[in-house]
């Protein structure tokens, strides 16, 4: 059933996010029908990428979409570290700078490094300014759906591609608030293995082993929580009917789930559908220009597990300054910037930041990275054949790998290994040059981006970099290979 939403102010806001930029035809118009058209668990942790497939959209102009519809206050934003094992939403923040570097899952007490690449995703949800969900209170949901839609991400799949709840739900024995000072009872049919309590809140649970014959008699068991425990925390039953009562003792209300478990089971981790993680959207020049004010918190930053890294340079930048004046000089090179601002983010990477002459870059894969270097030179070539006596030479130089996203000067930057190389190939270029590592070469996909140019493999070694480094050369297309 749709949602009650404020027409006002909805319209109000739809009209400037038409007008935010220039979007594909209707895009627009399908995230108006996502609000109007949705129900409660449609506009709750909205994942743009599941959105474009569903709508035939782009993936990145389908992020953007919602960044900006987030900007202008139509959705929320929603930084959530997940489990990898059980898909729990372990913690849920509103800001990047408040996402922390390690976490540990109540469910299945097992302990993570957040890495942006894997588990931490961003998702858009309706904001109460534009209409009221169900889930805006998570308080007044229903157990099932407080603990398998409010604490847990869909995302998740188990065997044959079911969903967790798909997959959990014929193991579900019982499944419960505990409310302060009362008694719960839970009444279910033990077989062989064992009989887990869990919740999402608290790392409190209990096991119930069950072995030995079946019992012809109902077994009744009582256990307390004390908030952050069980007693007895284990307790052997046998096959047959179980009557459980479970005391909340504390002042907080709890949830619990009971699961049978079967004596072969094993944790696994999870697959999971395609989701915005962290390190995509760092790379998106839309979300660096509209929260800029976002920024990594802790002195220790977060890790990326692989990143692209691009650097430019303009060759011989004092003699064209020399050459055709401060001014002059300095309003070229804002043109260069502009010309690789664009190649930058028509191939899904972002600007991190100008030094002097130079750009720093960042993409999510190294097929971008390459894709975005041949575009940058090609259309710097095209910007000095329109003002042959005043032209830029760019060099480019790309690694990838990984790196640690971190603030420094009040914005988001990267710092590492994989940083320092990206810089040094960088140095190697000449004019009108793209130098690559090995790494980036091997990479899916970049070879066959650079089938039509000419490479130029070479040893390298870098100060700082205990080993040397297979760098290549790639030179202007070859007009031969590209007819082929």
């Amino acid at each position: 059933m749709a949602i009650l939403v404020d027409e006002a102010r909805l319209d109000e806001r739809l009209a400037r996010l038409e007008a935010a930029r220039p979007w594909s035809p209707r895009v627009v118009s399908r995230l108006e029908a996502l609000i109007r058209g949705g129900d409660d668990a449609a506009l709750f942790r909205v994942n743009p990428l599941a959105f474009a497939a569903e709508r035939g959209m782009a993936e990145d102009e389908a992020v953007d979409l919602f960044l900006h519809a987030t900007a202008l206050g139509l959705f929320q934003m929603d930084w959530l570290l997940i489990c990898p094992m059980c898909a729990c939403a372990v913690e849920s923040f509103a800001q990047l700078r408040a996402v922390t570097r390690r976490f540990r899952c109540p469910l299945c007490h097992n302990e993570y490094e957040a890495v942006m690449d894997d588990y931490i995703a961003i998702y858009f949800t309706l904001s109460p300014a534009i209409g009221t969900i169900r889930h805006h209170r998570p308080e007044m949901l229903d157990a099932f759906d407080y603990l398998f839609v409010y604490k847990t991400v869909r995302e998740g799949r188990a065997a044959d591609d079911l969903s967790l709840v798909e997959a959990t739900r014929p193991s579900l024995r019982g499944l419960s608030f505990l409310e302060p000072g009362r008694t719960t009872t839970f009444v279910f049919e033990a077989a062989a293995g064992a009989i887990s309590g869990l919740s999402t809140d608290t790392d409190a649970g209990f096991l119930l082993p069950v072995t030995g014959d079946r019992s012809g008699e109902p077994q009744h068991l009582r256990l307390s929580w004390l908030g952050t425990a069980y007693r007895p925390d284990r307790v052997e039953i046998r096959p047959g009917r179980v009557e459980l009562e479970v005391e909340n003792l504390t002042l907080q209300r709890g949830v619990l789930a009971i699961l049978q478990v079967d004596p072969d089971h094993e944790d696994t981790l999870l697959d999971f559908a395609p989701y915005l993680t962290g390190k995509h959207l760092l790379t998106s020049q839309t979300f660096r220009s509209l929260f800029r004010s976002e920024v990594v918190g802790g002195a220790q930053g977060l890790a990326i597990r692989d990143i692209a890294l691009l650097f430019t340079d303009i060759k011989g930048s004092t003699a064209l300054y020399q050459r055709v004046g401060d001014l002059n000089a300095f309003q070229l090179v804002q043109q260069h910037f502009d010309q690789l601002r664009t190649a930058t983010v028509r191939h899904g990477g972002a600007v991190v930041k100008t030094i002097g002459d130079a750009v720093m870059a960042a993409y999510p894969d190294a097929a971008r990275a390459v894709r975005a270097a041949l575009d940058m030179r090609a259309a710097i070539g095209r910007f000095n054949q329109d003002q042959p006596e005043r032209s830029v030479s760019l060099k480019i130089g790309i690694h990838h790998g990984a790196a640690i996203a971190v603030t420094l000067n009040d914005q988001l930057d990267y710092f590492g290994q994989t940083v320092n190389i990206a810089s040094r190939v960088q140095e190697m270029a000449d004019a009108a040059e793209i130098w690559i590592t090995e790494e980036v070469w091997r990479y899916p996909d970049v070879q066959t981006l650079l089938a039509s140019y000419p490479t130029e493999p070479r040893t390298a070694r870098f100060h700082n970099i205990d080993r040397p480094m297979t760098v290549l050369r790639i030179g202007p297309p070859d007009p031969a290979a590209a007819a082929a």
